[in-house]
């Protein structure tokens, strides 16, 4: 059982997540979006969401979210979510 103090000073830092509304209102769907909503509701996880990441080539082309700073792309939003899990353990 993890100890009060040990919560406190996890080793462990939050996977910062950002999107872009545009990019997720194109490519992820109904479908797709409870498996995203369970993976943001982790404890690990910081997301937010903006207007715009000026990223509007890749925006355009593919889902994608800019994890800890850097460009996160896919084929799919199942995949993107899929690189995302493999990101936060």
């Amino acid at each position: 059982m993890p100890t009060f103090l040990s919560k406190i000073f996890s080793s462990k830092k939050k996977l910062k997540v950002e999107f872009c509304q545009n990019n997720l209102d194109q490519f992820v769907d109904e479908q797709s979006f409870p498996r995203y909503e369970e993976f943001f509701s982790s404890n690990r996880v910081e997301y937010k969401e903006y207007e715009c990441l000026s990223e509007c080539k890749t925006c355009k082309q593919s889902p994608y979210a800019k994890v800890d700073g850097q460009i996160l792309t896919a084929d799919t939003a199942f995949e993107l979510l899929e690189k995302l899990k493999a990101h936060s353990q």
